[in-house]
């Protein structure tokens, strides 16, 4: 892998601080800044990654729908209702 140069402007005050704090953690500025980079670009790709997933999961949704597969509202409570009853029916049977 090739390198190269990265070159910005930062208050001094904060340089000497960071670079005080680096080195309590024996690393180099460069070496904390380089972990920064790789974390920033991770959550940026991860977060790219969870964006396309869910654009996915609402299109099938939509298609699904588009399709008529779909559940009547009043089918939802009947199996949320039960839901309801068993999970009582699970806690109050741990409780004895």
């Amino acid at each position: 892998m090739s390198e190269a140069t990265f070159t910005f402007r930062v208050d001094e005050e904060l340089k000497d601080a960071f670079s005080t704090a680096a080195k309590s953690r024996d690393r180099t500025g460069a070496q904390l800044l380089r972990d920064f980079m790789r974390d920033f670009v991770r959550q940026q790709q991860d977060a790219a990654e969870h964006d396309a997933w869910f654009r996915r999961q609402v299109q099938a949704g939509l298609d699904a729908a588009n399709a008529g597969d779909l559940i009547s509202a009043e089918e939802v409570e009947a199996e949320a209702a039960a839901w309801r009853v068993e999970t009582r029916r699970k806690m109050a049977g741990t409780d004895s």
